[in-house]
């Protein structure tokens, strides 16, 4: 469990690379950006499946059985589904307000867990969770007030459906956990080609302007919208969904990190707040993976 719990958090290690990889990639459409990444992400899918047929159990499964017809409309909801809904947003409502609504998700998987089968929600879940919140919060505001304006609804609402939608897919695709990873490949595929639909009848094409900005699209495509939606199924599946989605507040943090490192942004006095409420949090939410681990050892030993 700790393994797949720490393959899933690579994702959103990754994740933290996506606003540096998109402010690169210059000005593409969101849609047509989504169709061209998920198109490579499909590949890295592809790849992996040539180098490791069975590593994610898909041996174990005989080739004749079909994936329920669910499990296609959970994988292309939750990974279409949510580009769409976010995009919509951030086309109706302010940026701060509408990614701090959709940046709700983390916390409902948390609290969304304690319906799972075979899953107990404590306390320092519940807190760790909302630390990471508020640390989110410090990111997302930059220190600042939120200004809710009704005049938004419709964009809020559109972000919170994003909250809602990935949470659910993280959720439910624990509930097959036999399904192989590979699947996501074609969820993906699925991703692509819906996003290309969109692109074409809502927006201008516009592509990357030289080799830096395709190298930028390459690298999103093959990181934060490729291998990392791979990585999260292993951790939703097989981790502890509970450390993982409160740890998953880490990703704008992350993502400021990468920022100032590379001079798009400027450390503050909120950032090492951030750091702290979020990385206490994670802590906090993943005590009783380690007192398990603990436990195990002394026995082991």
């Amino acid at each position: 469990m700790a393994r797949a719990t720490l393959i899933g958090f690579s994702a959103v290690a990754m994740w933290a690379l996506l606003a540096l990889l998109t402010d690169a990639s210059g000005a593409v459409p969101p849609f047509l950006l989504s169709a061209i990444t998920f198109t490579i992400g499909t590949c890295v899918g592809l790849f992996a499946r040539l180098l490791m047929p069975a590593a994610d159990g898909a041996a174990k499964m005989p080739r004749q059985v079909k994936i329920p017809r669910k499990v296609w409309a959970i994988g292309i909801a939750g990974l279409f589904g949510y580009h769409f809904f976010y995009f919509t947003a951030l086309r109706n409502a302010p940026a701060v307000e509408a990614s701090l609504i959709a940046y709700l998700w983390p916390l409902l998987i948390v609290l969304g867990s304690a319906l799972m089968p075979g899953e107990r929600l404590a306390w320092n879940h519940i807190v760790g969770a909302l630390l990471g919140l508020a640390g989110t919060v410090l990111i997302v505001t930059k220190g600042g007030g939120l200004a809710f304006d009704a005049r938004y609804a419709f964009g809020y609402a559109m972000a919170a459906v994003c909250a809602v939608l990935w949470s659910s897919y993280s959720l439910l695709s624990r509930r097959f956990p036999s399904v192989p990873t590979s699947t996501v490949t074609w969820f993906c595929a699925a991703t692509a080609a819906l996003s290309l639909v969109c692109h074409l009848l809502l927006e201008q094409t516009v592509l990357p302007d030289g080799a830096g900005q395709w190298l930028a699209v390459l690298g999103l495509g093959l990181m934060p919208v490729g291998a990392a939606f791979y990585a999260w199924d292993i951790g939703v599946k097989r981790g502890n969904i509970q450390v993982l989605g409160a740890a998953s507040y880490a990703a704008p943090l992350l993502s400021t990190l990468v920022l100032i490192a590379a001079g798009f942004a400027e450390p503050s006095w909120r950032i090492l707040a951030a750091c702290v409420l979020i990385t206490g949090g994670a802590a906090l939410a993943a005590k009783s993976l380690f007192l398990r681990k603990r436990a195990t050892s002394e026995a082991n030993a």
